[in-house]
């Protein structure tokens, strides 16, 4: 065994290390195990363990053995959020209104992970039916943050957040439907990759259906590359994902960002906060990559206003559920889905058609901005994580002012983001940009987020 925690390993350098059988599978997963015992019990990253982790990463490192690995990840540990269907287990989506009856099939884009060779760890935490920023929900309770537990992962992306950052492992499922891959990346230190509204399918469709996608997060560009190429495989059950395009989204994430043209976003469609740190952050970002050879200037997208076109697509989603949901388990909902579902969720259809007409624009609009630039950047959050056990306050107002004002827009238009750490805040905890492309150009914000990574590495915490 090497002298090193190989738990803490890239997904590309375990499967250096696996081909040139210096380690196996089964070490690697032992080592993860052994973190999660001792780590676990403070940050509260899983839902639910997989016991038959073990048995998959025994047959991985057979094949390894004789010279014949199943795909491009095999053996390397993924997790799998529980917004997404994993065959044998319930999806519990964070809430005990759910039933507690294993689901009988894996969701597409858990199937492509398997089919690449992935070894499944568990199923993460995440707010109830991702509706939320902060990483807390009735079923499970807090997740924390391994940085410092006295805060917030971020959510809904809870549970992957937190193993990402406490290296339990290399690949973790997200889901982003306002930000929900790209905010707790932000505050955990982790790549977060929202791709292009279709490119991963959706099976069985989420409460935020119409603006939802999945996405990698890791602790490094290339690793996003990698899970992205397995995840992001055409399936029948999702109508709406796009034709299969069985490339290596590492193909060409080297070639740097000489010669493209980013506009730095100030005004997502209304008047955004960010502090300090995340204003130096993007500052950063541009001078980076205009010393990678880019072309930066200041950029308005002249956007209608989209806080409260999200609000709307927000509110009329958790009102459709608690509308659909038995009156004996509404109760058990967590409060604040209860008080956005009665606060917007009284609109007419005349509104929400207008807040679906409002969508369209801000789409164009940016589709217009990509003409003339390649690329945006933007920060990704308002500030640094709220504490772990702040309560939940005005929800409908902490959407565009505390949770996801910079993430939401690009839900709403349906491009790729990617959210990227920039080294620490002042006090300490992680700081981050984003970048977006044009729909389809998941490419680009991959090469970009890579030569930021490139000009400025960044290290998850050491933990022990």
């Amino acid at each position: 065994m090497p002298d090193f925690d190989p738990a803490l390993l890239s997904a590309e350098d375990m499967l250096g290390y696996f081909g040139r059988r210096q380690l196996t599978p089964v070490d690697v997963l032992q080592a993860i195990t052994e973190r999660v015992a001792r780590l676990n019990p403070g940050l509260n990253a899983f839902a639910v363990m997989n016991p038959g982790a073990l048995q998959a990463a025994g047959e991985s490192t057979s094949r390894w053995r004789s010279g014949r690995p199943l795909g491009m990840l095999d053996g390397v540990p993924c997790t799998v959020k529980d917004l997404v269907d994993l065959a044998g287990f319930p999806t519990r989506r964070g809430s005990r209104t759910t039933s507690t009856d294993p689901v009988p099939d894996d969701a597409p884009l858990v199937a492509g992970l398997k089919a690449a060779g992935a070894v499944i760890v568990g199923k993460t935490t995440t707010t109830e039916f991702g509706w939320k920023s902060p990483g807390d929900c009735p079923l499970h309770g807090i997740t924390r943050n391994p940085w410092n537990p006295d805060y917030t992962t971020g959510g809904s992306s809870s549970g992957a957040g937190a193993a990402g950052a406490a290296g339990f492992g290399p690949l973790h499922v997200g889901t982003d439907a306002g930000g929900s891959v790209r905010i707790p990346a932000a505050w955990c230190g982790l790549v977060g990759l929202k791709p292009t509204y279709g490119r991963i399918p959706q099976w069985p469709a989420s409460a935020f259906a119409s603006v939802s996608c999945a996405g990698p997060m890791t602790r490094t560009v290339r690793d996003a590359a990698l899970m992205f190429s397995a995840m992001a495989r055409w399936d029948l059950r999702d109508p709406f994902c796009l034709p299969d395009d069985p490339r290596d989204w590492c193909d060409g994430i080297e070639d740097g960002v000489s010669g493209l043209t980013v506009g730095i976003l100030r005004n997502p469609g209304f008047n955004a906060p960010v502090d300090a740190d995340g204003t130096a952050a993007v500052e950063r970002a541009a001078q980076v990559l205009t010393d990678a050879g880019a072309f930066v200037e200041e950029a308005d997208a002249g956007l209608p206003e989209t806080s409260s076109v999200f609000g709307r697509v927000w509110g009329a989603a958790l009102a459709r559920l608690v509308a659909g949901m038995p009156a004996q388990l509404v109760g058990l909902l967590d409060p604040g889905i209860r008080e956005v579902a009665q606060t917007l969720g009284g609109m007419t259809a005349i509104d929400f058609m207008d807040a679906e007409a409002t969508r369209a624009a801000a789409g164009h609009a940016m589709a217009r901005l990509h003409q003339r630039y390649d690329l945006v950047l933007c920060p990704t959050v308002p500030a640094g994580p709220p504490l772990a056990e702040a309560p939940t306050v005005d929800p409908v107002r902490a959407l565009w002012t505390a949770w996801a004002p910079w993430t939401f827009t690009f839900n709403l238009t349906r491009q790729p983001a990617i959210t990227v750490p920039m080294g620490p805040r002042a006090d300490g905890m992680p700081n981050s940009v984003q970048i977006a492309a044009a729909q389809f150009r998941d490419d680009w914000v991959l090469r970009a987020a890579r030569a930021i990574e490139v000009a400025q590495p960044f290290q998850i915490p050491d933990l022990g």
